[in-house]
């Protein structure tokens, strides 16, 4: 069996550290071979992004540049419909079927998983790993109170000894940072710096991306 890989999605409009730092946490406390970053075309569970398809897949691709093991996975972009998660998984699976997948999320994602397309099916295909805040507990409804305890591990090695199926809460520094804070940020003219890493601010700035519209 190959090395675990992990798999992040997001809109990313724009990308920034507080998807970056978790990423990275995760890239070594589970020792995967890399992180893959998946910019959504649509999310079905959110608003339209702000920037184009293009912009966002080039703010992302910086970032990768930017960050030893991280790298860019474009399917969903090309897709042009609603991003589902679990039509990634299973074609991921095809493409690597001796390679335990770790989908990372956050404890808002799980908390509502079973609102998202086909969630019973998940787990089938990759192991969902969850960061949480430390010491803050979970208020899983019954469902996903039953799923974790069928599901649920303690044990990191788990998920490169297996290919999918396990979901491990992960306690990693939280940034309290949002794109739509850094959206806001750059259209009152503020400096968004340390925020993103250097890259994408100069992608921003160059593009003028979230730029007040001239009236």
């Amino acid at each position: 069996m190959k090395k675990a890989i992990g798999l992040l999605g997001g809109t990313f409009d724009p990308i920034h550290i507080g998807h970056l730092r978790p990423a990275i946490a995760l890239l070594e406390r589970l020792n995967l071979a890399e992180v893959r970053l998946l910019p959504n075309y649509i999310p079905p569970h959110k608003v339209p992004p702000d920037s184009a398809p293009e912009h966002r897949l080039a703010m992302v691709q910086l970032a990768a540049d930017y960050t030893p093991k991280l790298v860019v996975d474009a399917r969903e972009l090309k897709r042009n419909r609603p991003s589902y998660t679990v039509e990634t998984l299973i074609e991921l699976r095809k493409e690597l079927p001796d390679t335990p997948l770790c989908f990372l999320m956050g404890m808002d994602s799980l908390c509502s998983l079973n609102r998202w397309h086909r969630w019973q099916e998940l787990l089938e295909y990759a192991h969902l790993v969850v960061s949480h805040r430390p010491g803050w507990q979970p208020d899983f409804n019954p469902t996903i109170n039953t799923l974790y305890q069928v599901h649920g591990t303690t044990d990191g090695g788990q998920l490169q000894r297996r290919l999918g199926g396990c979901i491990y809460l992960f306690d990693n520094p939280q940034l309290d940072i949002s794109s739509t804070q850094i959206r806001n940020c750059i259209r009152l003219g503020n400096n968004p710096q340390y925020l993103l890493p250097e890259p994408v601010i100069n992608y921003v700035r160059e593009k003028r991306l979230y730029q007040s519209p001239v009236l």
